[in-house]
């Protein structure tokens, strides 16, 4: 049995450092512990383009150099935003026990007791590995636009077959075979647990099984996922190692490393999670809760917190952000994400263009009436109302109406009216009836009395 390392997406970059060093770090040492013969790094160990003197590079470098002084390494070309062209050959000239072996192109590489090479037919290898690299799409794209996706999905594919008669030939000599690849799998879950369905992946599960490899190790997806087959009498693991921390806010699942145990036919796995650090989400509908960020904050003074909260666009200036900001001051780290909901006023096109009132209340009504069930005959009657009538006489002719609904309330029920303090009080009195009159005078019936 051959043991070995699986490790991904170490995202080394000045923003990073501190939890790329930390978890990669403990799985350099975690592998070497468990005597691995063997490591492989599946792409993206860089977050972006990096200065050679950037403290990120040294540290990525420093571990390499340890890892590369126990056993052969193979470091796979990863997204080229993030693994710009050149850096791993940067990384391959560390001076290591075992030469660092750089997989930028598609092709076979073998494993010897000296190190990875370019596969040869005449050696007789301990391992042999299939690389699938980040490929360029836009290359493609330049030539067949938009189906460049689906064409290079099945270019792969066609690739993999054509590498299934070397594997099923190794392992009728009993050397175990693995593809390592840097992609998409078809429906594979993202870190936040959204499926990446669409037709431009690099890989599918058929795909990748029809390469006949012992087991596939893949980098891109930061979430640790596997799928099995057995088929035709061979027992298959296409695997994400996952990344080696956690990067981002709001990912599910541990982080970690694989030590894959590698018997040709029968090969299996040991996921070993890495000290990722700790990251918790609060989300508020509204003003946050200043007691509860509190609590949060002493019960986990390690871990990285986001707040999100969502305010009405007149209540933002009951957010305290300095409180909120000193609270979080006490955390690992913190990130606070505010959102202003701003009132959207429905506006119907042309209607300025309209000369007169009624034609353009009868185009907003038109606009609105599904959302505010707006009665545009009632809605006229009020405007010619206002634009004729006196502004009190409105008024008390409202009040008037208001006061006739409360006689009509009342019934049986006699009212006894106090003004103490100039406060207004009212108490009923059964059996006592007011007297009915007219909407001017309604406390000047003989039922009705001051004290």
């Amino acid at each position: 049995m051959l043991k070995l390392a699986h490790m991904s997406d170490l995202h080394y970059s000045a923003k990073n450092l501190q939890e790329a060093d930390k978890t990669f770090g403990f799985a350099v040492q975690s592998a070497i512990n468990n005597q691995v013969n063997a490591a492989i790094i599946s792409g993206d160990s860089t977050d972006h383009a990096l200065d050679g003197h950037a403290p990120s590079l040294k540290a990525l470098a420093d571990q390499i150099k340890k890892l590369g002084d126990h056993c052969p390494v193979l470091m796979l070309q990863g997204t080229f935003s993030h693994e710009p062209l050149g850096v791993l050959d940067m990384l391959g000239m560390i001076g290591t026990k075992y030469p660092v072996c750089i997989a930028s192109k598609i092709g076979a590489y073998g494993l010897t007791q000296t190190g990875w090479e370019s596969f040869n037919a005449g050696v007789d290898y301990l391992l042999v590995a299939t690389a699938f690299p980040t490929v360029n799409k836009a290359e493609l794209a330049a030539t067949v636009g938009d189906k460049a996706g689906q064409m290079m999905g099945d270019l792969l594919y066609n690739l993999m077959t054509e590498f299934a008669p070397m594997n099923e030939a190794l392992r009728r000599k009993g050397v175990p075979s693995i593809l390592v690849g840097h992609g998409t799998v078809q429906d594979c879950l993202t870190e936040h647990g959204v499926p990446m369905s669409g037709t431009d992946h690099e890989f599918g599960v058929g795909a990748l099984f029809s390469a006949r490899t012992d087991a596939c190790l893949l980098g891109h997806i930061h979430k640790h996922q596997k799928w099995e087959r057995t088929f035709d009498g061979l027992k298959q693991t296409i695997a994400y190692a996952g990344s080696i921390g956690r990067f981002h806010y709001g990912e599910e699942g541990d982080k970690g490393y694989m030590i894959w145990n590698l018997i040709p036919g029968d090969t299996s796995f040991e996921f070993v999670a890495t000290p990722a650090r700790e990251t918790i989400d609060l989300s508020y509908a509204g003003v946050p809760d200043l007691d509860e960020i509190k609590r949060v904050v002493s019960q986990n003074p390690d871990a990285h917190i986001r707040l999100r909260y969502s305010i009405d666009e007149e209540h933002k200036s009951s957010v305290d952000r300095a409180a909120i900001d000193a609270i979080l001051a006490n955390c690992a780290g913190s990130q606070v994400q505010g959102f202003t909901q701003y009132i959207d006023r429905q506006r119907a096109q042309g209607i300025g263009q309209e000369q007169s009132y009624h034609a353009k209340l009868k185009m907003w009504v038109d606009l609105t009436k599904d959302e505010h069930g707006a009665n545009v005959e009632l809605l006229s009657e009020k405007l010619d109302l206002a634009q004729t009538t006196d502004a009190e006489l409105i008024v008390k002719n409202i009040m008037g109406g208001i006061n006739e609904i409360k006689e009509d309330n009342m019934g049986q029920v006699g009212i006894n009216v106090s003004n103490h303090d100039d406060r207004l009080h009212i108490s009923a009195q059964p059996g006592q009836q007011p007297k009915q009159g007219n909407s001017d005078d309604q406390l000047s019936g003989q039922d009705w009395f001051l004290t």
